[in-house]
């Protein structure tokens, strides 16, 4: 998938040094429910080895530098009801605030939507206010609150959706 600043494409093992790379800031995840994943082991067993096994995870690619700059996934696809959630969503502080995340979360909305996906979810932790908040920035709608169960932790959640597009 590429965009005008950004290119996904699939995550794979040799990855690993390049996003961690990207991943070892404290800030990014301190809003996270599991704060720690900026710790090398705690990346790699708790958020990197899965998304490569899920085999629908992305690595955000900076187009001008090549950098690796985030990642994000598909998860929870349920076919009978044309429904996926997109999330395990990062990305360096140098691309908060702006249309990084806008443009990532449409290059995957876009792609999801033309494999007929009616429904997209989007599973963010309650007190992670940042993230709430870029879910907004792209029109997502709050649904409702929950908890989901996540690497053996109980977790409070909100839900956003976007639908497709009539």
């Amino acid at each position: 998938m590429i965009g005008s600043t950004i290119s996904l494409r699939p995550l794979v093992a040799a990855d690993f040094d390049a996003l961690y790379a990207a991943a070892a800031d404290p800030l990014i995840w301190e809003q996270h429910p599991d704060p720690l994943r900026y710790e090398r082991e705690a990346f790699r067993s708790k958020f990197f080895d899965p998304a490569v096994a899920c085999k629908m995870a992305y690595v955000v690619v900076e187009n001008a530098t090549g950098q690796l700059i985030g990642s994000s996934r598909y998860y929870e696809h349920d076919e009978a009801k044309c429904e996926i959630a997109i999330g395990f969503t990062f990305l360096v502080r140098s691309h908060w605030g702006g249309s990084t995340n806008r443009e990532m979360k449409q290059l995957m909305l876009d792609h999801a939507f033309a494999t007929g996906i009616e429904r997209v979810w989007f599973h963010v932790g309650k007190s992670n206010m940042r993230s709430r908040k870029a879910m907004e920035k792209i029109g997502g709608q709050f649904s409702h609150e929950g908890i989901k169960e996540m690497g053996g932790m109980k977790i409070d959640y909100v839900f956003f959706k976007i639908n497709k597009p009539a």
